[in-house]
């Protein structure tokens, strides 16, 4: 006959663990791309970055007016409401 203690230890080791989602989601590791996916990715990058092309300064001062060409990068950041540069 077991005894109140005895009966609880037994219950604890057979008690499945509980997970917390959110934790291991948090360290789920992405999966790796293959080759060819990084080089097809890469290659659509620049086709983009060739598209757009450099801006103009006119484009720019469009944009921060003529005070911005003496601004750094955090109060050209600031002026379009981005939280950082």
């Amino acid at each position: 006959m077991a005894t109140a203690k005895k009966a609880k230890r037994i219950k604890k080791s057979h008690a499945v663990p509980t997970v917390d989602v959110k934790q291991s989601g948090a360290n789920d590791k992405p999966e790796l791309k293959t080759p060819t996916e990084v080089g097809a990715a890469r290659a659509e990058g620049l086709r983009l970055y060739k598209l757009a092309g450099k801006p103009k300064k006119g484009d720019f001062i469009k944009v921060f007016g003529k005070k911005g060409v003496a601004w750094t990068w955090e109060q050209r950041a600031k002026a379009v409401e981005l939280p950082s540069a």
